[in-house]
């Protein structure tokens, strides 16, 4: 608890030590600022935390791959660590067969046998022909007019179901505004200029950022709100909106997740690659991790995760905004009332109900810390 005699005694208090309240910490105590940075988990660093089991950096919040085509971006975060050379290319597991990803000449020619990219785009056109409509009203018909029946069947149909806890007739077509579809062989699932994994975590990343700032962790804002507030000249708040004003105009919906971790001893390589995705529905979680690909581990044990997804509720973890027409409209509520706040800086996923990549995150802190200097 703060005491009512230290009101004011710092510039910024900054609710969240993620990526977002971390990048924004830093640049404000470079620039002389006194910030003191709150989080309600045990420690810092908010989803991209690891977590270290065996000699292995377990992402404990989900796989997180770096990747941006922002050289300034890249070079913001190389100046904590190095990365190494990792380049993301899951596999997927439908019906016990395994095809590459992102869809290139690989996944084509597990689908039908296909060698050269004229036959995969004379199967992928006829099939949009048959079956796709030129409005879709959701998810599938979006999916069936981008890709044809096969891959939407074998590859995208039971696992976005699992994801999202609905059927995809059901889901709106804007989520798949579009699909990567490459006619060359290339498994590089991102295919961003810069990619690549922090050597020793990214943990050493948010070490970085928070070098002689203020951190204090198990603590939640909201059991002590007044007094928080009273104790600095402005907020940085990266929760939930709609918690932040008291949820007065509904609760905005997510998914969350489940991760089961597990320690294989004297078990090298469980499973070749980094991510496996399970696409049945009889399969209940979504993909399998293993946290030692990411850094080319040699350990003698791995680590592996299962992730599930689940419906959210306040007790679980916010994931994934849904963003469909009835939240969007509750967030606009919230947004109003944000941008009518003087002394309140709201920003990150949770903040902007918006899904955010790690390098979208920090270039959104960046821009918002210029905004504020430059007032």
């Amino acid at each position: 608890m703060i005491s009512y005699n230290n009101m004011l005694k710092y510039d910024y208090l900054i609710v969240g030590a993620g990526l977002f309240g971390s990048v924004f910490a830093h640049e404000a105590t470079k620039k002389g600022k006194r910030c003191l940075v709150i989080d309600k988990r045990p420690h810092k660093g908010g989803n991209v935390y690891c977590e270290d089991v065996s000699g292995i950096n377990v992402h404990k919040y989900g796989a997180h791959i770096f990747h941006t085509n922002d050289k300034a971006i890249w070079e913001y975060v190389n100046q904590f660590t190095e990365f190494n050379n990792y380049i993301n290319s899951p596999i997927s597991n439908s019906k016990g067969k395994l095809y590459n990803l992102p869809f290139n000449m690989n996944t084509f020619y597990q689908l039908w046998g296909v060698k050269t990219p004229q036959e995969a785009k004379t199967i992928i056109n006829k099939q949009i022909q048959d079956y796709g409509t030129k409005q879709p009203k959701n998810l599938e018909e979006q999916a069936l007019s981008l890709i044809g029946k096969d891959i939407y069947e074998t590859l995208i149909k039971d696992y976005t179901e699992k994801q999202w806890g609905i059927k995809a007739s059901k889901l709106p077509a804007f989520i798949i505004k579009r699909l990567p579809v490459r006619y060359t062989f290339d498994n590089n699932y991102f295919n961003d200029t810069y990619q690549g994994i922090p050597i020793g975590g990214y943990n050493t990343i948010i070490e970085g950022l928070l070098k002689g700032v203020e951190v204090k962790t198990n603590v939640d804002f909201f059991e002590n709100q007044d007094e928080y507030i009273q104790c600095a000249n402005k907020i940085v708040y990266t929760g939930k909106i709609d918690e932040y004003y008291n949820y007065q105009h509904g609760k905005l919906e997510y998914r969350s997740l489940r991760f089961e971790t597990e320690t294989l001893q004297d078990i090298s390589n469980f499973q070749g690659n980094a991510v496996v995705n399970y696409n049945d529905k009889q399969v209940p979680y979504t993909r399998i991790i293993e946290h030692k690909h990411f850094q080319f581990g040699t350990q003698k044990d791995t680590v592996i995760t299962r992730e599930y997804p689940e419906a959210w509720s306040d007790k679980k973890e916010a994931y994934y905004p849904i963003n469909n027409e009835l939240n969007q409209k509750r967030y606009q509520k919230y947004n109003a009332l944000a941008k009518s706040e003087k002394h309140i800086i709201f920003g990150g996923r949770l903040a902007e109900y918006k899904y955010y990549d790690m390098h979208q995150i920090i270039a959104s802190a960046l821009k918002k810390i210029t905004i504020e200097f430059a007032n």
